[in-house]
């Protein structure tokens, strides 16, 4: 097959989930004998075209600025989606895969979809509905709408996690939904030796609203009235870190918190994982979490919110990890009972990450893949 992925953001020139999940998935594809694309922003020096693992990236336009004032801009999306069509046309694919967002681009990729009678597939990682008054205020009702044509583009539709595929049922939509999930490497996660820098608290994101740094600070300076001698270690960047910065500063927290961006080594990321006690994600808005699963194969219990937005809920038990309100004080006692049971709950952990194996999933979108190419011949 002749695949193409499209999405404006490129592993490893950002890393985030859905760039991991699309990478990931584009080298494997690769590997069993497929000629697989990647259409993103050029994150990138001299050609616009380049080959990496033996995927074929398309910058398709000069990369921007992805957040003004802690939001996704609507002129990056716009200039992006902009820019993809005649990229796309250039190629014949047996199939696109467009991932949802940002939105503009699913339509982009319908019009080369119709013009090339080429099979499309939308993968959703989330949706917004009703939260998008939340995060644009009165101009949500039109991210709402836009999120609703794209939700009707097309009817190969895949979600990444049981809490995603609801959501579109949710929101209107009424064909069927194949969960395809995320996943990790549990042997190279195995394989990967611990940090010699050890922490009871890790935090693995994206510094966005949604994630709740903020929240986790707060509720590490309650742990530390009664644990004095806790540590926690924050691993990322984003929009909110000059915010975060000032919080620990003013909560004094400077000696017990430390903040390193993301490495160019994700190996890196893992070996502190694995010399954590506990992996600590605070959101209320994830389509999957592909860090609380790799904090599971590395064998740490997993503290997140019980929110219906948070996918990372489809994967914590009762033997693996926890769930807490949207509280500092709550957080602060749930983090308080994790560190005494952290210990029992390793195995567990470690077995509950073991069926989201890259290659199995890998194997399972080549198949989905195969069927959509099918039904589209037949029809």
């Amino acid at each position: 097959m002749k695949i193409a992925f499209v999405y404006d953001t490129i592993y490893p020139f950002v890393k985030g989930g859905v760039e991991k999940r699309v990478w990931e998935l584009a080298v494997r594809l690769t590997r069993d004998g497929h000629d697989v694309h990647l259409f993103g922003m050029k994150f990138w020096d001299g050609d616009p075209v380049l080959i990496r693992d033996g995927v074929t990236v398309h910058g398709v336009c000069p990369a921007q600025s992805l957040y003004a004032n802690g939001r996704r801009t609507f002129r990056q999306a716009w200039t992006f989606s902009s820019h993809l069509i005649r990229p796309l046309l250039r190629e014949r694919f047996d199939i696109i895969d467009c991932q949802q967002f940002p939105y503009f681009s699913c339509f982009s990729a319908k019009i080369v979809s119709v013009m090339k009678k080429t099979p499309l597939v939308i993968t959703w990682h989330e949706v917004w509905g009703d939260y998008w008054y939340t995060y644009l205020g009165r101009l949500g009702f039109f991210g709402k709408h836009i999120e609703r044509l794209v939700l009707h583009a097309t009817g190969n539709v895949v979600a990444v996690s049981p809490t995603t595929s609801n959501q579109l049922k949710n929101g209107g939509y009424r064909g069927g939904v194949t969960i395809i999930p995320n996943g990790i490497d549990p042997r190279r996660i195995h394989a990967t030796v611990p940090s010699r820098e050890t922490s009871d608290l890790i935090f693995v994101g994206r510094f966005i609203r949604e994630k709740h740094v903020d929240l986790l600070v707060r509720a590490f300076s309650k742990l530390l009235s009664e644990q004095p001698n806790r540590s926690l270690l924050i691993i990322g960047d984003g929009p909110e870190r000059e915010a975060i910065n000032a919080l620990i500063h003013d909560l004094l927290l400077k000696d017990r918190v430390r903040i390193i961006g993301f490495r160019d080594d994700h190996d890196e990321i893992i070996a502190h994982m694995k010399s954590a006690k506990i992996a600590v994600l605070p959101s209320t808005r994830e389509g999957f979490g592909i860090t609380a699963l790799e904090a599971l194969a590395c064998g740490i219990p997993v503290i997140t919110i019980d929110h219906p937005a948070n996918a990372i809920r489809d994967l914590i038990t009762g033997k693996n990890g926890f769930f807490c309100s949207l509280s500092a004080d709550d957080l602060a006692r749930i983090i308080k009972i994790s560190l005494n049971d952290a210990g029992g709950m390793r195995e567990a952990c470690i077995a509950s990450a073991e069926d989201y194996d890259w290659d199995r999933i890998a194997t399972q979108l080549e198949q989905y893949y195969h069927s959509v190419i099918e039904a589209a011949r037949i029809s």
